[in-house]
């Protein structure tokens, strides 16, 4: 059993082809036969775990396992304490109520550049908030503070379970023997 973790640049797909030609995990991974185990969007950066075992890549991926993943999350404008509360017990989305999250304001995390930089308005603060999620819907953590006003702006994965970011620089992976005990999805 092969796990992979791997700090996955802005604008890189979550798969090892594209037919459109746009940067994908095969120009970063040259290990035959690993799989994402879950998925970071096009424009979202950090962790992404890789296995080459089915078993443990559905028990990552799947929402019934209920694995914590972790983000720091740049956004347009300064949340209230009402907006963060909000968060934390779960809003209201085009497919149904997030579940509770545990969501904080922080002090901007020591991360890379990005390139290019995010859309920034002179006029316009940003925040950084950390999200831990325990589901993971499409876009979900774009669509949760979009409907608060507060536009994701740059989202990183930080964590995924046990397994952390740490110092692994955008496009860097390395191997891991730490496999601890998975939740098993809940049927």
């Amino acid at each position: 059993m092969l796990i992979i973790l791997f700090n996955k640049p802005f604008n890189v797909l979550c798969q090892f082809t594209d037919p459109g030609g746009r940067a994908t995990l095969a120009d970063y991974i040259p290990v035959p036969g690993v799989y994402a185990a879950g998925r970071l969007d096009y424009d979202s950066e950090g962790l992404l775990v890789l296995t080459d075992t089915g078993n443990i890549q559905q028990r990552i991926a799947d929402p019934r396992s209920k694995l914590a993943k972790s983000y720091w999350v740049q956004v347009e404008g300064v949340p209230t304490a009402a907006m963060l509360r909000e968060l934390s017990d779960g809003v209201l989305l085009r497919d149904g109520w997030s579940r509770p999250a545990n969501v904080e304001q922080i002090e901007p995390p020591a991360v890379w550049p990005r390139h290019p930089p995010i859309r920034e308005r002179r006029l316009i603060p940003t925040s950084w908030l950390s999200i831990t999620l325990t589901e993971g819907r499409n876009r979900q953590i774009r669509r949760m503070t979009a409907a608060l006003g507060l536009p994701t702006l740059r989202l990183i994965r930080y964590s995924v379970g046990p397994w952390q970011l740490d110092t692994l620089q955008p496009g860097e992976w390395l191997t891991t023997a730490i496999l601890p005990e998975l939740p098993r999805p809940r049927r």
